[in-house]
C-alpha cells in the first residue's frame, strides 16, 4: 500500500468526487477509482457506497483519512525539524500576474523559512516559461496551466482556481452577460496568453461575432479602459486593488464561467528536492492568505508534491 494512495484519499474525501480529486493528484478519474479499489483490498472493507449514481464515503473511510491526516502532519513536523537548512540558488519564473499578487508575500515567507536561498527571477508569458522548465533554463515557474493539462513529463502542482468574471462599465445597463456584452464593445485580452484564449473562447460561444474594439495584454489596463466606459470584457476575478483603483461592474458568469488554473510546475527529478519543497510551501501559504475570502478565487492546496 501506498503513502500516495492515502493522500489521493484524502482529496477524495475533500471534494467527495473522483473526477475533482483526479484534477488535484494529476490522475485521471479512472487511475483514482483504482487507487481507492486497492484500499479497499488493503482494508479489506468498503471505503465507498457505490450503489447511487455518486459515491458515497463510508464512515470507515473517515476514519481513515482523520488517522492518515494526523500522521501525515506528525511526519511533515518530524521532516521539518530535521531538514537541513535550505540553501543555493532557484531560478524561478512567474507569469506577470503572479509578479503581484503571490510572489511578494512567498518570497516573504521564504526569507523566513529560508533565509539562505537565493533567487533569479524571470517573468513571461505561461508558454515561454514552460519552455524554460523544459529545457532546464528555469528550475521552477508559476503559470497558468495550459488547457489540455500541460505536459504529462512534468511534475504539476496546483496553487489556485480563477473563474473568469465579465467586467463592465459602471454605468452599465443590467442584463445578462450575453446582453452586456452586445451593448458594449469588445475589449479583448490578448489571445496570446493562455488566459486571453480561455476568454476568447467563451466570448465567441456566448456572443458570436461579438465587435472587437482593441487587445491588451493584462488586467489592469483593460480594468482602466472599462471603467472609462471604453468597452466591456471577460477576464479572470480581479483583485481586490483593481477594484478599488477602477469603478466598473464586476458580473459573475454563473457555474459555465471559464477558469484558468495558476500552478508551480518543475521537473520530474526536481519535485522532491529541499528548494522545491519549500518554494511550493511559499506559494502555498500565499495562496490561501490571499484568495481564502475571494468568492472568485480558490486555493488549491494539496497534502504534498506529486510528480
Amino acid at each position: 500500500m501506498k503513502l500516495q494512495f492515502l493522500q489521493t484519499l484524502a482529496m477524495v474525501m475533500r471534494h467527495g468526487s473522483f473526477a475533482e480529486a483526479a484534477k488535484e493528484v494529476n490522475l485521471t478519474p479512472s487511475a483514482v477509482s483504482l487507487q481507492m479499489r486497492q484500499l479497499e483490498d488493503w482494508f479489506g472493507q468498503p471505503l465507498f457506497d457505490r450503489s447511487a449514481r455518486r459515491v458515497r464515503p463510508t464512515p470507515f473511510a473517515g476514519e481513515v483519512a482523520a488517522t492518515m491526516t494526523h500522521t501525515l502532519e506528525a511526519l511533515e513536523a518530524l521532516r521539518r525539524r530535521h531538514q537541513a537548512e535550505v540553501s543555493g540558488r532557484v531560478r524561478l519564473g512567474t507569469v506577470e500576474s503572479v509578479q503581484v499578487t503571490l510572489l511578494p508575500q512567498a518570497l516573504k515567507t521564504l526569507q523566513q523559512q529560508a533565509p539562505a536561498l537565493q533567487y533569479q527571477l524571470m517573468r513571461s508569458l505561461s508558454s515561454d516559461l514552460l519552455d524554460d522548465v523544459k529545457a532546464n533554463r528555469l528550475d521552477a515557474a508559476v503559470l497558468v496551466r495550459p488547457q489540455a493539462g500541460g505536459s504529462s513529463r512534468l511534475a504539476w502542482f496546483p496553487l489556485v482556481r480563477e473563474n473568469f468574471v465579465l467586467i463592465a462599465p459602471p454605468d452599465a445597463r443590467k442584463g445578462t452577460p450575453a446582453e452586456v456584452m452586445r451593448r458594449h464593445a469588445w475589449i479583448r485580452f490578448d489571445r496570446v496568453t493562455t488566459g486571453g484564449h480561455i476568454a476568447a473562447q467563451y466570448v465567441n460561444k456566448v456572443a458570436p461575432r461579438l465587435r472587437c474594439a482593441f487587445d491588451l495584454p493584462g488586467t489592469e489596463p483593460i480594468a482602466a479602459m472599462v471603467s472609462a466606459g471604453l468597452g466591456c470584457s471577460v477576464v479572470p476575478a480581479l483583485r481586490q486593488e483593481l477594484l478599488d483603483a477602477y469603478p466598473l461592474q464586476q458580473i459573475a458568469l454563473g457555474r459555465h464561467a471559464p477558469v484558468r488554473h495558476i500552478a508551480m510546475v518543475c521537473r520530474p527529478a526536481d519535485a522532491e528536492s529541499p528548494r522545491t519543497r519549500v518554494l511550493l510551501e511559499a506559494f502555498r501559504q500565499a495562496a490561501e492568505q490571499r484568495y481564502r475570502d475571494n468568492p472568485h478565487t480558490r486555493p488549491q492546496a494539496a497534502t504534498g508534491p506529486k510528480p
